[in-house]
């Protein structure tokens, strides 16, 4: 059975698509009111509020599928300015055409995400547009800033650590694989990275600031910050996490990894005091076995990123310019 425009009419099709499939994976407390609008309980915490859209081809990839993403995707935001995801909403844009199999076996990956997330579907929408299949998912996050008094707000320090959690590329290389039907065994890093920033924020380590690195990859990341503080940040090449195989399909392909597109991995920018610590934390968790300082702040009177290379040299990194990869998330 497919998806077609009746489903979005708002008549009885409709009913049963939400019946059959939507309450059916993601009912709780606050969605089975079917409200126009959910009533949430207060909190003592200030509010942290993200909103994103998946547009991902192929819709199921090695690692996850849009629905996992969605769900990673946007509580990976709340996570990185400290606050711990509480509740979402997630519209679904459905294509005429879209097999009701692959539709149910997303929306059953976004409850299992969300539920392993501890995080609650509050809101939904569901529209149906002329198409070809495809499916698009947006999301609003919601999370209580419990533990920003961590971070320091707006500063860096010459000498400050710059870690990663793990190898990067996966995802972007996943993605592309699957498009151009090359046969390996990569699989997307999609993942929630709750688990291992909770314990990084709660450890009492002075974390400066944190991002998730996905589109434009570690080098636009780290312009943006270098940017923003006005910091002259240098990396080596040699201490960069990539895995072989991912290294061996850059090198056949011509990508460079610090462009590259990642799901399930961030940087922490910590004191050089907790350097080690922060290492030993993410190195202990599943999340964080390949988690490896790369760098350094060299001062911050002056915004630059260099890389140290194999051979001792230098080279700038700039951001990511034209198209990496069209519907990567």
């Amino acid at each position: 059975m497919k998806i077609n425009m009746a489903h979005g009419s708002g008549g009885n099709a409709t009913r049963e698509l939400i019946r059959d499939l939507f309450q059916k994976y993601l009912t709780n407390e606050y969605l089975e009111k079917m409200e126009d609008a959910a009533s949430l309980p207060g909190s003592k915490y200030p509010l942290a509020l993200t909103t994103d859209s998946f547009v991902i081809t192929p819709l199921e990839f090695p690692g996850g599928d849009i629905g996992k993403l969605a769900v990673c995707g946007t509580v990976n935001d709340l996570w990185m300015s400290g606050a711990e995801p509480e509740y979402l909403t997630a519209g679904f844009i459905l294509e005429e055409g879209l097999d009701f199999s692959l539709l149910e076996k997303v929306i059953a990956s976004l409850s299992k995400a969300a539920k392993e997330a501890g995080v609650k579907i509050v809101a939904g929408d569901t529209k149906v547009v002329q198409g070809n299949g495809g499916l698009y998912i947006n999301t609003a996050g919601l999370g209580f800033q419990k533990y920003n008094q961590s971070m320091v707000s707006g500063t860096v320090l010459p000498g400050d650590a710059i870690i990663v959690n793990g190898d990067l590329g996966n995802h972007h290389a996943c993605i592309m694989s699957q498009r151009m039907e090359i046969i390996n065994n990569i699989q997307s890093d999609c993942a929630n990275l709750g688990p291992a920033v909770k314990e990084i924020l709660q450890s009492g380590a002075e974390v400066r600031l944190m991002r998730d690195i996905t589109r434009g990859g570690l080098g636009t990341i780290l312009n943006e910050i270098a940017e923003s503080k006005n910091a002259l940040i240098e990396v080596e090449e040699t201490k960069i996490p990539v895995d072989p195989e991912v290294q061996s399909f850059c090198e056949i392909l011509g990508l460079d990894p610090l462009y590259m597109a990642n799901e399930g991995k961030f940087l922490c920018i910590t004191s050089q005091k907790d350097e080690e610590k922060v290492l030993e934390i993410l190195q202990n968790h599943p999340l964080g076995k390949r988690a490896r300082c790369i760098g350094h702040i060299l001062n911050t009177d002056k915004f630059q990123v260099t890389v140290k290379t194999r051979l001792g040299g230098r080279r700038i990194v700039d951001i990511l310019y034209g198209e990496g990869l069209p519907r990567i998330c």
